[in-house]
C-alpha cells in the first residue's frame, strides 16, 4: 500500500496549499485578462503560466479552475475570487472534483520519496481524461504544475493532448523556467507571464499570512526570495532564512573554508528527514553564485567562473535527483564547486 504523505509534491511545506488558498494579490491585470476571454467565449484550450518560484503562479491556476468549473464568483476575492464555501470549491480542496485532473511528480513509494520528474505514466492520464463526460458545469480542467519537471517521454505524451484540444477542456501548465521546455509545447499554449508583486504589496501580503511584516525577517526574507511572496513565506515558516545566510556567508570566503566547516554544513542538509533543508540548501548557492557573477561583473572582473559554478551546480542537483545519490557527497561536491569558483576567480 502506498504510504504518501499527506502534503503534495506540489506543495511547499508548512504553507497553504495553492487549492486551498482564495487570496491572490499583485496579478490584477493577468486574472482580468482571463476572465475577459472567459466571458467572452475565447478561451485558448492551454494557457502557460510563468514567472519566478514563489509569485502565485499555482494559486492562479486554481482560481481560474474553480470560476471555469462553476463556483460563484467573489469579486471581493479579486478579478477571479470564488466563495471558499461554494460546492466546488470545497470539492476541489479534498481533491475530490472528478472534473479536475492535476499531473505532478509522483511518489516514489519504494524509496518513500517525491520522483524527480513528472512521468509518462503521469502525463497519459491527460488523455484518458479529457475522454470522459464533464460533470455539471459541462467542462474539464488538468493542471501540470510544473510543466519544467516532466522528462521528454511526459512532454510528448501531453503534446499530443494539446495537438487534439479537448472539446470544453482547458489545461493549466505552471512553468518557473518556461525555457526548458519543448517549443512545440511553449507554441501551442497561450503564454500568461506573472512578475513578482511591488514590494510594498508582498510584505502586506507576508504580515497578514505569516504574521509578519515590518520585522527584519519578513524584509530579509522577501529580500532573499526576490520579492517573491510565497518564497518569502516557506523561507520563515521552514527556518529557512537563516540557512541563506550561512551560506552566503560561506561562499563570500570560500577560499578560507576549512574543510571541517565545510563537512558540517553539507552534513546538515543532508541528515536524513532534511530533504526540504537540502532544496533551500541549493537555492541558497545557487542565489550566492549569482550574486557572486554579479558583484565581480560590477567591479570590472571576470564573473566566469562564478557563472561556471552556477551551471554545473545546476546539472549537480538534476543529476542527483534522477539517479538518487548520495545527498552527503552531493552537498560536499556543491560545495566545492564554490571553493573552485573563489580560487579561479583571484587568480
Amino acid at each position: 500500500m502506498s504510504q504518501a504523505p499527506d502534503i503534495a509534491s506540489d506543495q511547499q511545506p508548512d504553507c497553504l496549499p495553492p487549492r486551498a488558498r482564495y487570496d491572490l494579490v499583485g496579478h490584477e491585470a493577468a486574472e482580468t485578462a482571463f476572465a475577459n476571454a472567459w466571458k467572452e467565449q475565447r478561451l485558448h484550450h492551454a494557457w502557460l503560466i510563468t514567472g519566478p518560484r514563489g509569485i502565485g503562479k499555482a494559486s492562479f491556476a486554481w482560481r481560474a479552475a474553480r470560476r471555469v468549473l462553476g463556483a460563484e464568483a467573489m469579486p471581493e476575492y479579486g478579478p477571479l475570487g470564488s466563495r471558499p464555501d461554494d460546492p466546488v470549491c470545497r470539492t476541489l480542496e479534498v481533491d475530490a472534483n472528478p472534473d479536475m485532473l492535476v499531473i505532478r511528480r509522483p511518489w516514489d513509494d519504494k524509496r518513500k520519496r517525491w520522483r524527480a520528474e513528472i512521468t509518462v505514466d503521469e502525463a497519459r492520464k491527460a488523455t484518458g481524461f479529457f475522454e470522459k463526460s464533464a460533470g455539471a458545469g459541462g467542462w474539464r480542467v488538468c493542471l501540470v504544475d510544473s510543466a519544467d519537471d516532466m522528462n521528454t517521454n511526459a512532454a510528448n505524451a501531453l503534446l499530443k493532448t494539446l495537438e487534439e484540444p479537448p472539446q470544453r477542456g482547458i489545461l493549466f501548465l505552471v512553468s518557473h523556467s518556461p525555457g526548458r521546455l519543448p517549443a512545440t509545447i511553449r507554441s501551442r499554449c497561450r503564454r500568461l507571464g506573472l512578475a513578482p508583486p511591488a514590494a510594498e504589496i508582498s510584505a502586506d501580503w507576508l504580515a497578514e499570512a505569516a504574521g509578519q511584516g515590518g520585522d527584519r525577517a519578513a524584509r530579509d526574507a522577501l529580500a532573499v526570495a526576490g520579492n517573491a511572496p510565497g518564497r518569502a513565506l516557506e523561507l520563515i515558516a521552514s527556518g529557512g532564512l537563516e540557512l541563506h545566510r550561512t551560506v552566503s556567508s560561506y561562499v563570500a570566503s570560500a577560499v578560507q573554508a576549512r574543510d571541517s566547516e565545510t563537512r558540517s554544513l553539507a552534513e546538515r542538509v543532508s541528515a536524513k528527514g532534511q530533504e526540504r533543508l537540502l532544496s533551500t540548501f541549493y537555492d541558497a548557492l545557487a542565489g550566492s553564485f549569482q550574486a557572486q557573477a554579479r558583484k565581480a561583473a560590477e567591479a570590472h572582473q571576470d564573473p566566469s567562473a562564478w557563472i561556471k559554478a552556477w551551471k554545473s551546480l545546476s546539472r549537480l542537483v538534476r543529476d542527483a535527483d534522477a539517479l538518487y545519490l548520495d545527498p552527503r557527497q552531493t552537498a560536499l561536491s556543491a560545495l566545492s564547486l564554490s571553493r573552485q569558483a573563489a580560487r579561479q576567480s583571484r587568480v
